[in-house]
């Protein structure tokens, strides 16, 4: 072999590499315009304050990460001197596993940009084990493929892009002579040699020893708005670095004396109290954000409208129920999935980091409402009209005290209803025959009961009833395929109400509404780090002894439950990470959350932003700066120190009670 051709063939396999990986680099690029584009309402707020050298900059450290660990079967089948017979046969085979690794990371982003409408956050590991459960997926996805067929071209373009522009080692290596031979091997593995500290540095995000393998709470350093930091990851990425992670540790802020001083989830009733014996009923309304709700709109804080047609509500029911109950100016869930929901609502459990349903922890001893009213007698009951067993919630509501779970079977089952006739098609049995059914199956427990139910039809695909179709539809110009789906939920509540008020146990029951998260957003004020948390919480009570009123405060999922305990006079100690909303004063309410690794603390007129790697980000008054405009941190003395403190306090106690099983009190 002449000289000059051995040259070209020993170097030819390591350019081709990478030139190949260059390539991935412009796919995830577009990658992310399309995720960008998708999300646009949401991710576009706050690009006239991001400096877009520091986004660059994050982007290209998360990719590169992703990049390197997804093609390291790739790198090894290229630079490693293994190809020396059969040259052409395993060239093919590490182009097609180049093409088939980065095609799936293709699919996973452009797929999490429909996805990120729901969560506001790039999905984690954690996906597989939240719907493992559901036998419908195929069917959503079939759906979600048809209505974002334009992404499904743009992922077949990149594909295809991908095989097209694949570069090819040129050459041959069936040379005979030892030195030739000798050549190829110490070039090739010089370059092996050389590319695993660069690949080992890309994939920690850094060379140095002081840097730490990045994680996804990172990306918050290179924008301005937690929601931002997914335009920033990447889904392969952030999948990847959430495998067999351990959520739970424990971050030392405080001695124990110290955090009992600051802050303790553990209620202890006086000896005093006397317990009302009255029923809890609570309404978990899928997606029933706070913005589809005219009762609750427009917020308080909200800029006024320049067309007249902001706020729009489509719950006429709801809002007249609202004023007969106890709201508050500002209402928030503690996460953005539906298993995030329940824990908080039930439990008094807020999601940090992952959902409490997918993490170590779920194997813990918890309680719930139904758990700590069941050792006073209550019986109780937990309703969700889907599929026996789906989203877990069967298995989370047994293991936290619920004595029944009533689903799709027993509903089957009752000769009053139609059975599967009633099922909507993809989730469960439509909400105004399931409510229906909950109402009466209520009048057959033994009385003083909690129950709670999960409704299901304001989900997607966005369907209505047929008998509904011309009644709840989408209107000209309203491009929210939700509203139809809300309005159809709100006459579901009106039917069980008329109902619920025949039944002998209304008049001494307290009822809570609430939403287990946000969706689908027209308003740019519910497209915030806060708006996008923003949830009704409504308690009503027919005897009148919680006054209707609406209070200028904050409340949250996990004060639901100390403060139904404490109203009924609960007599025994328990664990809640909420606070009692009726015997806490307004100024002293709070709420937090946690987005992309970054925690929100909301009390008094400000949202501090916090790291989970324990700094302060950002400090806004949300009453009069709800865009998050003018960061506010240093400024503000003793008070940006104590919402830090306080927050410190919250998440230690949490982590501690989370790492050491200690979610109940052990009488």
């Amino acid at each position: 072999m002449k000289q000059t051709q051995l040259r070209k063939s020993v170097i030819s396999s390591p350019l081709a590499f990478i030139c190949n990986l260059a390539l991935v680099y412009v796919v995830y690029g577009l990658c992310r315009l399309a995720y960008l584009l998708e999300n646009w309402a949401v991710l576009s707020e706050g690009f006239d304050t991001l400096s877009f050298t520091e986004a660059l900059k994050g982007c290209w450290m998360f990719d590169t990460s992703a990049i390197l660990y997804t093609n390291a079967l790739y790198a090894i089948l290229m630079l490693l001197p293994l190809h020396w017979k059969e040259y052409d046969g395993w060239q093919t085979l590490a182009k097609w596993v180049y093409v088939v690794v980065n095609a799936i990371c293709v699919v996973a982003n452009l797929v999490d940009a429909v996805y990120f409408q729901y969560t506001g956050r790039r999905t984690t590991s954690s996906v597989f084990q939240e719907f493992s459960n559901e036998s419908n997926i195929g069917d959503v996805m079939g759906v979600e493929v048809l209505r974002h067929w334009y992404l499904g071209l743009v992922g077949i373009v990149l594909i295809v892009g991908l095989i097209l522009f694949y570069v090819k080692p040129t050459g041959t290596y069936k040379v005979r002579m030892l030195k030739d031979k000798l050549i190829y091997y110490v070039v090739h593995l010089v370059c092996f040699g050389l590319y695993i500290p660069f690949a080992i540095a890309g994939m920690r995000g850094g060379a140095t020893t002081a840097v730490r393998p990045i994680t996804i709470s990172n990306a918050n350093q290179y924008v301005n708005r937690p929601s931002e930091a997914a335009l920033i990851l990447n889904t392969p990425f952030s999948m990847i670095r959430t495998i067999n992670k351990s959520v739970f540790v424990d971050p030392k802020f405080f001695s124990r004396k110290e955090l009992d001083a600051i802050y303790s989830p553990v209620y202890t009733p006086a000896d005093t109290v006397v317990m009302k014996k009255k029923n809890v009923v609570v309404l978990i309304l899928e997606s029933y954000g706070r913005e589809y709700i005219g009762g609750l709109n427009p917020p308080v804080n909200a800029q006024p409208s320049t067309d007249g047609t902001s706020y729009k509500g489509y719950t006429p029911f709801t809002d007249s129920l609202i004023r007969q109950s106890l709201t508050f100016d500002y209402s928030f869930a503690n996460g953005r999935k539906s298993i995030d929901g329940m824990p908080s609502i039930l439990s008094s459990i807020p999601r940090f980091i992952e959902p409490f349903f997918l993490t170590p922890a779920s194997m813990n001893k918890v309680s719930s409402l139904a758990g700590e009213l069941g050792k006073v007698g209550y019986s109780s009951a937990f309703f969700h009209g889907a599929e026996n067993g789906s989203m877990g919630f069967e298995a989370f509501a047994k293991s936290t005290g619920y004595q029944q779970y009533v689903g799709r079977t027993e509903y089957n089952q009752d000769k009053r209803f139609h059975g599967d006739k009633d099922f909507d098609g993809m989730w469960a049995i439509w909400d105004e025959e399931f409510l229906q059914f909950y109402a009466l199956k209520m009048s057959e427990m033994k009385e003083p009961f909690i129950t709670s139910v999960f409704t299901a039809s304001s989900h997607h695909p966005y369907k209505v009833p047929e008998r509904y179709k011309d009644i709840y539809k989408d209107e000209p110009g309203d491009d929210n395929i939700m509203h139809k789906c809300i309005r159809y939920v709100d006459n579901a509540l009106r039917l069980f109400f008329e109902t619920a008020k025949q039944q002998p146990w209304y008049k001494n029951t307290i009822f809570v509404l609430t939403a287990d998260h946000t969706n689908l957003t027209s308003e740019p004020y519910y497209q915030t780090d806060l708006g996008a948390f923003s949830v009704p919480i409504i308690i009503f009570d027919p005897s009148g002894e919680i006054a209707p009123q609406r209070r200028h405060g904050i409340a949250q999922q996990v004060d639901i439950m100390p403060t139904v305990l404490n109203y009924l006079g609960y007599p025994k100690p328990y664990v809640a990470f909420g606070a009692d909303l009726l015997n806490t004063p307004d100024s002293l309410t709070w709420a937090v959350n946690n987005t992309n690794g970054i925690y929100q603390y909301v009390k008094g007129d400000y949202v501090l932003q916090f790291t989970d790697g324990g700094q302060a980000k950002a400090l806004y008054n949300y009453k009069k700066d709800w865009y998050n405009k003018k960061n506010l941190l240093g400024t503000t003395g003793k008070v940006e120190q104590q919402l830090e403190r306080e927050l410190k306090a919250i998440i230690q106690s949490y982590m501690e009670r989370m790492v050491d099983d200690q979610l109940t009190i052990r009488h």
